[in-house]
């Protein structure tokens, strides 16, 4: 499988004005704050339910994205990565957990954003590889059960197919709270 795309949503409520992530992508670009090249920052704020604000890599977006109406920041994986399912989904997601993180220490989104490591939702984003079917679900699930199985606990989540058959096909994630760790 290939282009695997996490999301982890935003916790509520959001008291940081997302324009605040354009100076802030652009220092990271900077910086060299991820481990691929980042390259340039868009401005899709005005596109209902779009991707918000992105920063464009080489091998990955990152963005602030505001898709089925919910925040969050999504780590959108174009390049090939190699490795089994379970390596990129592990990629991805500490790929979005990394840059929520940070995102979440900038002086422009502090105490104004966090977001929910327990809640995210995971999209293959090739239909070709990955039609959303019923089919290519069943294939999918027991590397998806194994992955957030090792991330929360055997039984400490739920995991549901979401969307349309013409949509990509994505999974939302939520942990029990019994199974997330006190910080």
């Amino acid at each position: 499988m290939q282009h695997v795309n996490v999301k982890i949503f935003a916790r509520q409520p959001v008291l940081a004005d997302l324009a605040d992530a354009i100076p802030v992508f652009h220092r990271w670009i900077q910086e060299h704050a991820a481990p691929q090249l980042l390259i340039d920052v868009a401005d899709y704020r005005h596109v209902p339910a779009g991707p918000g604000v992105m920063l464009v890599g080489l091998e990955a977006n990152y963005s602030l994205d505001l898709s089925g109406g919910r925040l969050g920041l999504l780590y959108n994986r174009k390049s090939v990565f190699e490795g089994d399912t379970l390596e990129q989904l592990r990629h991805a997601y500490d790929s979005a957990l990394a840059a929520c993180r940070r995102l979440e220490e900038e002086p422009e989104f502090r105490n104004k954003l966090s977001f929910d490591p327990g809640e995210c939702e995971v999209i293959f984003n090739d239909r070709l590889l990955a039609p959303n079917t019923d089919a290519t679900y069943a294939a999918l699930m027991p590397e998806l059960e194994a992955f957030f199985a090792k991330l929360w606990g055997r039984g400490g989540f739920s995991l549901t197919r979401i969307g349309e058959p013409k949509e990509r096909l994505r999974a939302h994630a939520s942990a029990l709270a019994s199974s997330l760790p006190v910080c």
